[in-house]
């Protein structure tokens, strides 16, 4: 096969491949081993389908529904693309008895469009406005998939997971903000086996592509061009963006812009001081020397002083993230919270505002109750050892492994190390990320 993302190759039996895969998801099912001839997206997807404690037999579960499911589609980026896909697959999928699908980031279903008939029958297993269908909720499926590799996917019958999702065939492609470059969701066909040719994935791969086209016409720049951007979560040296011209700042000054990027207004000198070391036998003259090297780092006209102050707004990812917690937009927080604020850092304002944006998060995660986004931030390495997005999971997506796994953290808690490790609930500032 030339193309491992498409599901048949030329030439292949569709009877006899289904019955292939059917006895290689039962060897899975049973003894957990991936025979061939399972493609590696597939048989990685099945394992994450396992590990996320899915079972052959689950069914996807609706979440929104009604007044709450027109709501969220409303604001959602990719109502603004709906009228594209309509014009460039609703025919299609009518006259082919398929259907159109569009999900969210979370592998939730926004809208489900097509023949009649082919929608009746997929009520069944509720691929339905509103339902989860993502890899962690139903296992393999071409649109939870397609968001959960970041790539176009086709998945052809027995290679779902889910076994009642096995008499069906879908593409998918995700689709991303065109400015920003974050994922919004995937653009699905679902149908017959019809649909496990590499016309179907190239089509969708084509819509998302059009829609990511229409969405920069559509939307206006978030910020202006030459606008400084600033990098600084899950990283021990932050990346500064100006007029095209990417640095990377040593930790020190890294932990300098930040702060500055916080305070437009400006530090003095002896804020700074106090912000950035522990010290007190550190002298002003060892600041003023750092300042005059970021100077020169930056470029002229950026960093100005009395007080020291940066010239023109900075975005970074740590105010975009206090922002949206800010306006309880709880799942854009957390997609761009990409970790610890410089996590080797050890200055004391850096560890303050490190501690209170984790814990801001974690806190509203818990309170949300999402348990895609309870299950990243619990799997991610600053919060695998974090007990209380733990039984905040446990409570929402009961699964053995979830279940295992808070177990093994409760009694780690009884023992006197564990009890002082675990003093604030969390390790995530503990574990540094690149």
């Amino acid at each position: 096969m030339t193309d491992p993302w498409v599901a048949l190759e030329p030439g292949a039996d569709p009877a006899e491949r289904v019955r292939v895969l059917r006895r290689a998801h039962e060897t899975f099912t049973t003894v957990g081993t991936v025979p061939r001839p399972v493609r590696p997206v597939v048989a990685e997807s099945w394992r994450r389908s396992a590990r996320a404690g899915v079972g052959p037999d689950d069914a996807a579960g609706v979440e929104l529904t009604d007044g709450d499911l027109g709501a969220y589609r409303a604001e959602h980026p990719l109502a603004r693309v709906m009228p594209l896909f309509r014009e460039l697959m609703g025919t299609f999928a009518a006259d082919g008895e398929h259907l159109l699908a569009v999900c969210d980031v979370h592998g939730r279903l926004l809208w489900v469009e097509g023949h009649r008939a082919t929608r009746r029958l997929a009520d069944g297993m509720n691929f339905v406005p509103g339902a989860r269908w993502s890899e962690s909720a139903v296992g393999t499926n071409a649109p939870g998939t397609a968001v959960a590799v970041d790539r176009a996917v086709q998945v052809f019958a027995t290679e779902h997971f889910s076994r009642r999702v096995q008499p069906w065939t879908c593409a998918a492609a995700p689709v991303h903000d065109p400015r920003s470059g974050r994922l919004l969701g995937a653009v699905d066909i679902t149908g017959g086996d019809g649909l496990a040719h590499p016309h179907s994935l190239g089509f969708v791969q084509a819509v998302a592509r059009a829609a990511e086209a229409q969405l920069a016409l559509l939307a206006p720049p978030a910020t202006a061009p030459d606008a400084p951007l600033l990098g600084a979560l899950g990283r021990d040296e932050a990346e500064f963006v100006l007029a095209g011209r990417r640095v990377r700042l040593s930790r020190r000054h890294s932990e300098i812009l930040v702060l500055l990027a916080r305070h437009p207004e400006g530090l003095t000198g002896d804020e700074l001081l106090c912000a950035l070391y522990a010290d007190e036998s550190v002298t002003p003259v060892t600041l003023r020397a750092e300042l005059a090297r970021l100077r020169r780092v930056l470029g002229p006209g950026v960093l100005a002083s009395r007080p020291y102050r940066l010239t023109a707004a900075v975005e970074s990812d740590v105010i975009v993230v206090e922002r949206r917690l800010r306006a309880g937009a709880v799942t854009a927080a957390a997609q761009a919270y990409t970790g610890p604020l410089l996590p080797g850092s050890q200055a004391p304002a850096i560890m303050r505002l490190r501690e209170r944006l984790a814990d801001g998060l974690r806190m509203a995660l818990i309170a949300h109750r999402d348990p895609d986004l309870l299950a990243d931030w619990a799997h991610a390495p600053w919060g695998e050892d974090d007990i209380a997005v733990w039984r905040a999971l446990a409570a929402v997506r009961p699964t053995a492994p979830v279940r295992a796994r808070l177990t093994a953290l409760e009694a780690e808690l009884t023992a006197p190390a564990g009890r002082a490790r675990r003093t604030r609930g969390a390790t995530y500032t503990q574990r540094p990320t690149a």
